[in-house]
Parts: structure tokens; sequence; C-alpha cells
């Protein structure tokens, strides 16, 4: 026997999991979907397995690997702002257009569960591939804002609906339907919209639903190739105000705003996000005079949603390839997975990966209604969980491509694509400092709002003591100072978050979830590193089989 090539006889290696359907494996998403009354589940199904197959796994990674690349110019100098995509991106966007991810609540108004239903088509996709949910997020988030622009509404609205793909680079009119993205951010401003200097100028009369001519730049422009973009800008009289500006204008000609570069980003590689000019681009002012920032603002209410969201799935994934390696993989004579401080990460992990699905899929609920509670809900944990749980996620991922050692910190596999994926959600739609402040603003203006939430969560908590105790520290704490509710905010929204989660979990999940979770985080070492447990504390066996018992 020739021993010369035995270092290339490869055992104790396990590729990444592909092909097996994420929707049937996730118990609790199904659980959640059940609770809520979806009858969905079959479509969904569907989707888990597309998602989950080995063919859209690759798809992913292509879309990633080869990034868009930007055609300022045509072969003779003339201008014409083309973004190349690999046609594995088109998969995605075709994919996600398909199962109505962009849509979902507004192509089912009549659904008492359309908010949990979109959540899980963006939690599903987002656990495979996240880059084409930018899209996605800004065109679900756009709808509202022009349902109520009736002219504008009745031109683009079954584009906006539909559930079919057109990736043509054509004016509006040609197309079967359209993505719309979004134009805040200015170099001189950041997060401070109210330092945008773009300008916009009217063409004959003023107002909503007249036409501008828009000059300035965006420091973020996202996503370029979207056939619109809702864009604020700052007007003489009537101070900021927010604008629908086409891509292609109506005479077939592109509207002038010129791409200067596309963004070099950390993750998101997939995704094409600019920089840009306006060159007295041709707009229509939507909502009213004035109210630029609140009309947009609105728009990232429902974009903050899914980054909780996506960031949520990012978990999940990043969780299941754990469990699915470590019980294959063996060190010192056993499986990772049989081995007890291993056991005490994934343990770890399952429970922060649970806490986050129940608390974004309650906020999903609560768009589903505007009852006063559901509004509470919607306006102080919105911001508050997008805080949370977006920077849970770069610290957790990080620990989940640990567990693969240096297998995951290459780019040849998805866990170091998610880990780079991670930081993306902190920061689109206002960073974590930004969030708090929200959570802070919206109390301040609506006080009552805090009380009904935490009456809410007293039903609940004083079933508890350590929850009852915190509870009402919280709620001490709250009526602080203005100075020093700003100077506590991360720590207050924080402790704020995990509250809330204990409270779901103590009401929806099984015992021995919500009582690992009340017992691990309220210990004074909770958070340091993860894996920080007592053996009392988690039932391991039993956490790790519901997180993936594929």
């Amino acid at each position: 026997m020739n021993t010369a090539w035995m270092t290339h006889q490869i055992s104790n290696q396990f590729d990444e999991l592909e092909n097996y359907n994420l929707f049937e494996t996730d118990t609790v998403l199904q659980e959640i979907l059940a609770r809520y009354g979806s009858q969905d589940q079959t479509r969904l199904t569907e989707m888990g397995k597309v998602v989950g197959s080995a063919e859209y796994y690759d798809y992913a990674d292509l879309a990633n690997k080869h990034t868009p690349i930007l055609h300022a110019f045509d072969a003779r100098g003339r201008r014409k702002d083309f973004i190349e995509f690999h046609p594995a991106w088109h998969k995605w966007m075709g994919l996600n257009r398909q199962f109505d991810t962009h849509a979902h609540p507004f192509n089912h108004p009549n659904s008492s569960t359309k908010w949990v239903e979109w959540a899980a088509r963006f939690y599903l996709a987002g656990q495979v591939e996240c880059g084409n949910l930018c899209p996605n997020s800004m065109t679900l988030g756009s709808i509202p804002l022009i349902q109520r622009e009736p002219e504008l509404w009745a031109k683009i609205g079954d584009k906006l609906l539909s559930t079919e793909y057109d990736e043509r680079d054509v004016p509006i009119s040609q197309k079967k339907s359209i993505w719309l993205g979004m134009g805040m951010t200015e170099k001189q401003g950041g997060s401070d919209v109210r330092a945008n200097e773009t300008m916009a100028v009217p063409v004959a009369e003023s107002g909503r639903g007249q036409a501008y001519l828009l000059t300035g730049h965006k420091w973020f422009f996202s996503a370029p190739m979207c056939d619109a973009h809702l864009v604020v800008a700052k007007t003489e009289q009537d101070g900021l105000a927010c604008f629908f500006v086409p891509r292609w204008l109506e005479d077939g000609t592109k509207n002038p705003i010129h791409v200067q570069r596309l963004k070099d980003k950390v993750g998101n590689r997939s995704n094409s996000s600019s920089e840009v000019e306006f060159k007295e681009a041709w707009g229509i002012m939507i909502g009213e005079a004035g109210r630029g920032i609140p009309t947009i603002i609105e728009m990232a209410n429902y974009t903050r949603l899914t980054c909780s969201v996506g960031s949520t799935a990012m978990l999940r994934q990043a969780l299941v390839q754990c469990l699915a390696y470590t019980r294959q993989r063996k060190a010192f004579g056993k499986l990772l997975a049989e081995q007890p401080l291993m056991r005490a990460v994934l343990a770890d992990l399952a429970l922060e990966t649970e806490a986050a699905m129940q608390l974004s899929f309650h906020l999903a609920h609560c768009y589903d209604a505007d009852d006063v509670l559901s509004v509470a809900w919607k306006r102080i944990m919105t911001p508050a969980s997008k805080f949370w749980i977006c920077k849970r996620a770069v610290e957790l991922t990080g620990e989940m491509m640990e567990v693969f050692g240096g297998n995951g910190y290459v780019d040849s596999g998805i866990m170091a694509r998610i880990f780079k994926e991670a930081p993306v959600n902190t920061i689109w739609e206002g960073s974590g400092n930004v969030m708090c402040l929200d959570v802070l603003r919206a109390i301040s203006r609506d006080v009552e709002s805090i009380e009904i939430l935490f009456q809410d969560l007293a039903t609940t908590a004083m079933q508890d003591e350590q929850l009852k105790q915190e509870l009402q520290n919280l709620f001490q704490l709250f009526q602080q100072t203005p100075e020093e509710l700003q100077f506590m905010g991360r720590s207050l929204v924080s402790r704020l978050v995990i509250l809330v989660q204990a409270v779901l979990l103590k009401r929806h999940a099984p015992d021995y979830v919500a009582d690992g979770f009340i017992q691990s985080r309220y210990s004074p070492f909770h958070g340091r590193v993860v894996g920080m447990l007592e053996m009392k504390q988690p039932d391991v066996e039993r956490l790790l089989h519901r997180a993936f018992a594929a």
C-alpha cells in the first residue's frame, strides 16, 4: 500500500448543512404560526424547501462572490448608470418576489396574520442570502406611503404588489413589477437628516403631489438599481419634504441621478449601495410639505422591523449550522456536541436565538393590529428590539463562527458570510444610539405608552419573583430626568428587551426554555462571554433537540 498520499485521506471533516427544509425543521417557527392562527404553513413549507436547497445555497455564495458592477457610461461616453448583477442575484430576487416577501401584508390586507406570515418569509430567506432583502425591505416599507398618494398609487400600485419578477432596466410604465429604495443620508449629516442640503425646486406649483427638480447628493443611496427612490430634500419655503424620484422619466430618458460609485462594504456584498448626485432630477412630493422626516421615518419603522427579523434569521442559520456540525465532528474522543463546555455554549446560543424569535415575531404580530397595546409595543419595542437583537447578532455570530474553528474563518463557507453580514443591521435604519434615543423619545412624547407596555408585561412578570423585581426597578428608572435617561439609554433599553424576551418565553415557550433563559440572563455573570451557564440552569438535551431535531 502506498502511504505517500495518506495526508489527503480526509476524515472527521464535515461540510456546512444544505438540502434541508428550513421550515419543517424549525419547531419554534411552526409553534408561532399555529399560535397566531396562520393557515400559511403549506406555502412556507414549499419556501423552506427551496431556500434550503443546495442550489440556492450555491446561488447565495455566487451572488456574494460576484458582486455588482457599475457601468456609469457606455462605450461612447454616454451616461447610462447601469448596474450589472450576477445571474445568482436575480435567482434570489425572483424567489422572494415569487413568495411575496416584498409585499405579503399588502397583498392580504384582510388577514389577521399577514405580518407574522411576512416575517416567516423574511426570516426563511434571510438565513441563506441577506443582501437581496434590502430592496425587499425598502419596497415593503414604501407601500403604505405610496398608498396615501392616490394618483401615484393608481400608476404603480399593481407593479409594487406584483409577485412576478422583472429585472429589466426600463421605464416603470414598461415593467411588470418594480422595486423602491431610499435616499436619506448625506455626507455632512449622517443620521442627522435635518442637516441635509439637497434642494428641491418646484417645476410649477409647489406642495404635495407636485413635480420638483432635485439637486444635491446622497452619501448612501440604497439600492441604486431600484426603479424609484423615496428621497428627503429641503425646499425654500416648506422645509424638508419627501419625494418619489424614478430612475427613468416618462419620455424614456434616464432621470439625472448619477451614480458616483458603489460602496465597498464589509458584508452585504451581493447588494449594491451607492453614492449619487442629483442634477435637477425630477421627483414628486409625497406626504405633507415640511413633513419629510416623519414621512420617511414611517418607512424606516417598517425597515427597522425587517432588521430585527433579519438578524434573528442570521442567528437561526448560524445556530443550526453549529448544531449540525458539532453532532458530527469529534474531538478528544467524543462528539463536540457531547462535550460539556461546548454544550454550555450551544445551549446559551439556543436560548438567545429563541428569545430573538419570540420577540421579532410577536412584534410583527403587533403590526397586524391598531389597539393601544399593539401601538405601544410597535412604538417602543421596534427600535428597542432593533437595537438589541442586531447588536447581539454581531457578537453571537462571532461565537458561532468559532465553533467551526479555522474553517469558520474562511470565506468559502456560510459562517464567515453571516459574521460579516451581521453588523449591517446595527447601522442601517439608525445606529444603536439612534435606536435608544428613539425609545426614549417615544416614551417622552407618550408617557402612557410605557405604562401600557409595563401593565402588559406585569400580567406575566408578577408570577416570577426575579421578573417582578426587574419590572419594578425598570419602571422606576424610566422616571428619571431626560439627561439621566439618555446617559443610561443603552442600559435601560437592553434591560427592557431582556425583560420582554423573558416574559414572552414565559408565556409561549416550554418551562425548560423560559426558566433556563431567566436563570441565566439574571445571573451576575451573564453576557460577559457566551456559555457562562450553571449546570442547574438549562435542560440542555431538550433545549438542543428543540432548537434543531433533524
